[in-house]
């Protein structure tokens, strides 16, 4: 991938809906040349901006689930699981014996959650264990930018300068706040840029059959409220295929706060949070190859205090990434077979 791809991307992941025009003059390129590449990338690569709500702000929680699973059984479960709407990010790890899954749950009374949990996945006699992780911080990920795109591949990324000149003017959202309301008109809005996060103003309000400057307003509202944001749905093959790997971190409470802080400043990190279980920090790394990997958790991983330990789980295939299943299905709710 040529470097003015890599910075292109690492533009869209500062605001996916940053028009082309602004991104071309922060890169000193010409409009012409951005939109080409852009059009490359999305017909070639399967590049996607893609709308997601921000759980929290709207009264969601985030469960991480790990399958430890009979290895014949563990692709059909992984695709019943990516097929789910609630599901984020299913991923098979650790050789096709593990299933990574991140559920989104409305609240304490969700009876589909309740059920998936309690019944349907303990009732598979190919399922040999399940741990369940209730996400209470996120350190990086999310709403903010990572700039990995061009790290991965030994190249720089974007300047503090060019980061400033392309970041949405929005604030951090309080996590103490009362969720938003969200409205039938939101649902709408948020349906089709789900499909595509770049959609105009003016096929916004075609869709929602209202004005544009009140699907405008909306939008900006559920942007300041911190409820929306974009992301790339971008295959990570497309970076040399580097090695993604999970990793299960045992974090003592008071240094908690220090271990998100300096993962998130880490470029190999792309996701970060802390969590419910005995293994309370959870990270998503990628790096070139094994060598690399093997000296990120030397010498990067190992010289953070409070870690007592960590388990990896190297990534083999990604069956869902940002709510998008890797290849064209359905996406219903549906149950998980008991296998």
């Amino acid at each position: 991938m040529e470097y003015l791809d890599l910075q292109l991307l690492h533009a869209l992941k500062i605001d996916g809906r940053a028009p082309l025009r602004r991104i071309a003059s922060v890169l000193g390129v010409s409009d012409q040349m951005v939109a080409r590449r852009y059009t490359r990338l999305r017909e070639s690569a399967g590049l996607r901006v893609v709308g997601r709500l921000n759980p929290r702000p709207v009264g969601q929680s985030v469960w991480v689930l790990r399958l430890q699973c009979v290895p014949s059984a563990a692709p059909g479960l992984a695709r019943a699981l990516a097929e789910r709407s609630d599901t984020r990010w299913v991923r098979l790890a650790s050789g096709g014996t593990e299933i990574i899954c991140h559920l989104v749950v409305a609240g304490a009374g969700d009876d589909d959650r309740d059920a998936l949990l309690l019944e349907r996945i303990p009732a598979g006699r190919r399922v040999v264990s399940m741990t369940a992780h209730r996400l209470l911080r996120m350190f990086k990920g999310g709403p903010s930018t990572w700039d990995g795109p061009a790290v991965v591949l030994g190249r720089e990324p974007l300047d503090a300068a060019q980061q400033a000149a392309l970041a949405p003017a929005y604030p951090t959202p309080d996590a103490r706040a009362a969720p938003l309301e969200l409205t039938d008109l939101d649902h709408v809005l948020l349906g089709v840029l789900s499909r595509d996060g770049r959609a105009s103003h003016a096929a916004l309000a075609a869709e929602a059959r209202c004005h544009e400057s009140t699907a405008r307003r909306r939008i900006t509202h559920l942007r300041t409220a911190g409820a929306l944001f974009f992301v790339l749905d971008l295959d990570e093959r497309l970076l040399g295929n580097p090695a993604t790997t999970a990793m299960w971190m045992s974090v003592r409470p008071a240094h908690l706060a220090g271990t998100g802080a300096a993962l998130a400043g880490h470029p190999e990190v792309a996701y970060a949070a802390a969590g419910t279980g005995r293994t309370n920090v959870l990270a998503t790394v990628l790096c070139p190859d094994d060598e690399s990997l093997y000296t990120y958790l030397a010498e990067r991983i190992g010289a953070l205090p409070g870690i007592d330990a960590v388990e990896t789980a190297p990534i083999i295939r990604t069956l869902k990434r940002t709510g998008s299943l890797t290849r064209h299905g359905p996406r219903t709710p549906g149950s998980v077979p008991g296998g």
